[in-house]
């Protein structure tokens, strides 16, 4: 699906208060760089999972302005016809780095990097920040989830739940990123091709006479696939031998097995312990119990934990909003200018010391340790810089210099691709499905420690040497 429909004026409105004084200004096709980054992991996790890429993509090879936008824009009496002029005749001209869907990332890490005329690189921060921000949260959402159901199947269920249409289609593709494998939102299969799934409501069995009439006449016309809801009344004295009568009586005969149960209240845990115990002990072992209310990853390892046992798991409000952790704070930064072809490092400096952006043209590097297989540190440079395999390399925490590790033995691999060069797209994006693949083998090559839900091992992301002198040079360079 392209993103083309009204979104060229998604944007805050000082992007344009800002687009017309640059452009009155002289200064609007200065070359800068822009990086966005987050600060923090939500759910205090140990890492993110990269999403949203591929609609970004569609975004900036869509951007133009219409009459309509440009008339709006006039009636506002702010803005210079010679600006107007400017959008009338835009053209996208940028740069762009980003490191691909389904990556784990980490804090300060710039995830994208913008190069262009400052006037476009302003104007495309807003759409920017909110799609990468938004699909990154929910795919992360998803990620814990998944690893929490331990191998058991995951379906996302929030359409009903999401924060707007768009959030549930969009969250659709990014919860099966992160490793659902399927959705309740049927739009998104046609999209991106995620399976739809669904069977009944409680509305489904209260509209028959009896709890048995519903059951049966469901199983009638679907009985290749049939799932029953089993807790309108009650899950164990109705539900449960209500639907194991029409099993026997009407999936059976049609040459079928029944594919599951699904209890949607109650003591999940003991609720489906004592149905599996019932369904074994009916000859129906290979029936699947499906849960769903309200889950989460915590949930979900919690009931595992005590023993539950569940085949499957319907996710929704608490993924599809990022319930426990609903924001993925992105940012998008100027950290260098060029000037008479040269690129000079900029810094934004605050009270706050984790406000203190990493300046200049920069790249990430992902360190694996060639024995083990798995990651062991991010290390951002200038652009410029390589790492020698070949050599020893020393890290060190950028705020606790003294602590050093010496690398051997390491492959390192630069993470971000070139998407965008002076506008035109040299990036082919993979499906989904290659995205999801993809992002399983990455989080795979994770330590067990950094995947922990509480407290997880800090993964290292250290700058090179010479860019933590360049930032401690700028500064150095200024009075608090």
């Amino acid at each position: 699906m392209e993103l083309k429909d009204n979104l060229e004026l998604i944007m805050d409105y000082y992007e344009l208060t800002m687009a017309n004084g640059m452009l009155e200004s002289n200064i609007g096709n200065e070359v800068v760089y822009f990086d966005m980054f987050f600060r923090k992991v939500p759910d205090d996790g140990g890492f993110a999972i990269m999403a949203g890429i591929k609609q970004l993509i569609d975004y900036l090879n869509n951007l133009s302005f219409s009459d309509e936008d440009i008339e709006y824009l006039r009636s506002k009496n702010v803005f210079s016809e010679n600006f107007l002029d400017y959008l009338k005749n835009f053209k996208f001209c940028c740069d762009v780095w980003a490191v691909p869907e389904g990556t784990p990332v980490f804090p300060e890490e710039p995830i994208i990097t913008v190069k262009g005329p400052i006037i476009q690189a302003q104007l495309i921060e807003t759409m920017l920040l909110l799609t990468i921000n938004h699909q990154t949260l929910i795919a992360t959402k998803a990620n814990r989830v998944v690893r929490a159901a331990n191998g058991r199947s995951v379906s996302e269920f929030g359409s009903r739940r999401a924060q707007g249409y768009a959030a549930a289609l969009y969250g659709a593709r990014a919860a099966y990123i992160g490793g659902c494998g399927s959705t309740a939102c049927t739009r998104a299969e046609i999209e991106f091709g995620i399976p739809a799934v669904g069977t009944m409501a409680h509305s489904w069995v209260q509209m028959f006479d009896s709890e048995l009439d519903a059951f049966r006449a469901y199983a009638i016309r679907y009985p290749k696939n049939c799932t029953l809801l089993v807790d309108t009344y009650n899950t164990i004295k109705s539900g449960l031998p209500n639907a194991i009568k029409v099993f026997k009586e009407e999936i059976l005969p049609r040459g079928y097995r029944p594919y599951g149960i699904r209890i949607d209240s109650g003591d999940a845990t003991y609720l489906s312990k004592k149905a599996r115990q019932i369904l074994d002990g009916e000859g129906f072992e290979d029936c699947k119990i499906i849960i769903s209310n309200s889950l989460d990853e915590y949930k979900i390892r919690d009931m595992l934990s005590y023993g539950a046992k569940i085949d499957s798991f319907g996710v929704g409000e608490r993924l599809i909003t990022s319930y426990t952790s609903p924001i993925l704070g992105g940012v998008y930064k100027l950290c260098a200018i060029e000037k008479e072809g040269n690129i000079i490092p900029k810094i934004k400096i605050s009270d706050n010391i984790t406000k203190i952006n990493n300046p200049g043209f920069k790249n990430v590097w992902r360190i694996e340790d060639k024995e083990t297989g798995k990651y062991v540190a991010d290390i951002i440079t200038f652009f410029d810089e390589k790492i020698d395999e070949s050599k020893p390399y020393m890290i060190f925490d950028p705020q606790s210099t003294w602590k050093k590790k010496t690398l051997t033995n390491f492959k390192a691999k630069c993470i971000r691709k070139k998407i965008f060069e002076n506008g035109k797209l040299c990036y082919n994006s993979p499906d989904v499905h290659e995205i999801q693949k993809y992002c399983k083998e990455q989080v795979s090559k994770l330590w067990d420690e950094v995947k922990r839900f509480e407290n997880p091992h800090k993964y290292y992301v250290d700058l090179s040497e010479r860019l933590w002198e360049e930032k401690q040079k700028l500064l150095s360079q200024r009075e608090f």
